[in-house]
């Protein structure tokens, strides 16, 4: 415990230069702005400035991604507030009553709370993802070629429900992915596959390419669909928050921020998840359950609080077991294996300080929301009044831009647009994209260790299913998919028929 905070006060005096304080400002803001703007998700957020930090060092890189994604995730409830337009998924659930309290006259109230819920629900998360992930790390010390295998299918298969909808078309997202992460040489003998003949293809996918073509090109193609118009912002009042207001509730508060970590740390859930637990737990504790959906503060509280406390908390598998808690997350640790950091169960041995570092990032994001929140509100909103007709070149300049900047190849460019199609005809036919990115990245993971495995056993299987980690996590996946079946379902809830009279 002393050492990890010996480790936590070394990290957070690390980063107290100029140029990393310069970088959380800079990087907070674009998040918020980017939270703010109805349509443009953390996701897409965190892809995006994966391709402006090629250049930087590793811990200045995730600096300045894990500040975007904090202040994306809490960005989403400025219009979500003022509009009623949930900025990201995750704030959803702060319309029904962020919105109530803005038509009363008090959005500037509103706001505030909401900024205290996000700060004080990412400290509560900070806190958990300090002290769960060396102890997490500790047990994925275990894992060996076999439970790496089945931890790749497992974070494939859960990724059906990063997004919400019909869990099939994730899976088939997913191993679409796997699919394409074969594409090239293989990562043992060198031996060229699907290649078709190119030399290009026969390199491989880069994932910093399709990363920004499923994501930042495939938003850009369903604004210029959309043709959303600009939109009308009102008037604010006081955006500071009373104390009281914020102690009254110190109940939500610490439920949410508890609710929030917890559901970052199961894979596939997310943030907008955790909003809705959050908010409906506080519900049914609240002695104010009439005045949820009609301008309740501790409605709010909960919401806030249980979205931001998300994130720290889908960090902590990322670290400990390489799998995603949501799709930012997902995104996250495709960038921090592009910048050379491997997550993962040696995270605690051949980096300890590494988590640290991690959590003081999560501080300074949360300080840079917190100054945000409280002074440049009124001035953030109208950002809002920016026309599609000029946010979408520059999103198109930057994903071009940063596509080609890794390798300066013209491919490069080409695989970012036929992602971004990609990408936009699955959304068009309800595919989730988070499940096809993530198999890219788990791709190469799987395929090694289960051709080492294979390796270490001569040939036989059995040792994939007699381990003891193997075996519970091929139980938990085989549990997973069956739930998910239709005909399983509607077995479990039917009801028996009532008895003839």
């Amino acid at each position: 415990m002393f050492q990890g905070l010996v480790f936590f006060g070394q990290s957070v005096a690390g980063f107290l230069t100029p140029v990393s304080i310069a970088l959380v400002l800079a990087s907070t803001l674009v998040g918020v702005i980017i939270g703010a703007l109805p349509g443009l998700t953390a996701t897409m957020g965190v892809a995006l400035m994966t391709t402006l930090t090629l250049k930087l060092p590793a811990s200045q890189a995730l600096l300045v991604l894990i500040c975007t994604y904090v202040g994306a995730i809490y960005g989403g409830s400025r219009s979500a507030i003022l509009l009623n337009i949930p900025g990201t998924p995750a704030s959803a659930a702060s319309c029904l009553d962020g919105y109530a309290l803005a038509r009363q006259g008090m959005a500037g109230k509103a706001m505030g709370i909401a900024t205290s819920g996000s700060v004080l629900g990412t400290l509560i998360g900070m806190f958990f993802l300090a002290l769960f992930t060396p102890l997490l790390g500790e047990v994925a010390l275990k894992f060996g070629a076999y439970e790496f295998f089945w931890l790749a299918v497992f974070g494939v298969i859960i990724s059906a429900t990063l997004t919400g909808g019909d869990p099939l078309k994730g899976w088939i997202a997913g191993m679409a992915g796997l699919f394409i992460a074969t594409i090239g040489q293989d990562g043992i003998h060198a031996y060229e596959r699907f290649h078709f003949g190119s030399r290009d293809l026969a390199g491989g996918i880069s994932l910093v390419p399709a990363l920004v073509g499923a994501f930042g090109f495939a938003e850009i193609l369903v604004a210029m669909q959309e043709k959303r118009p600009p939109v009308q912002v009102s008037a604010l009042d006081s955006v500071i928050p009373k104390i009281r207001d914020v102690l009254r509730y110190w109940r939500t508060i610490i439920r949410s921020g508890v609710i929030g970590t917890f559901m970052g740390i199961v894979p596939g859930v997310g943030e907008d998840v955790a909003a809705w637990s959050s908010y409906a737990a506080a519900k049914r504790a609240s002695k104010e359950k009439e005045m949820f959906g009609k301008g309740s503060v501790e409605g709010l509280m909960a919401a806030e609080t249980g979205d931001n406390a998300c994130v720290p908390g889908a960090i902590i598998p990322v670290l400990t077991l390489q799998v995603p808690g949501s799709a930012p997350a997902a995104v996250l640790m495709a960038a921090m294996l592009i910048h050379g950091v491997k997550p993962g169960p040696m995270i605690m041995i051949e980096a300890p300080h590494f988590v640290y570092d991690i959590v003081a990032m999560m501080l300074l994001a949360t300080i840079g929301i917190l100054i945000y929140g409280l002074t440049l509100t009124k001035f953030l909103v109208q950002v809002l009044r920016v026309p599609t007709t000029i946010i979408v070149p520059m999103l198109l300049v930057l994903c071009t831009i940063g596509s080609f900047a890794l390798a300066s190849r013209l491919f490069d460019i080409w695989i970012m647009v036929a992602f971004g199609v990609i990408g936009f005809l699955l959304r068009r036919f309800g595919y989730p994209v988070a499940p096809l990115v993530l198999g890219i990245v788990l791709g190469d993971l799987l395929e090694k260790n289960f051709r080492r495995g294979l390796v270490l056993s001569d040939g036989d299987l059995t040792p994939f299913f007699t381990r003891p980690i193997c075996a519970v996590l091929f139980g938990a996946m085989l549990l997973i998919v069956l739930l998910r079946m239709p005909l399983l379902r509607r077995l479990f809830t039917r009801r028996p028929a009532p008895n003839a009279a």
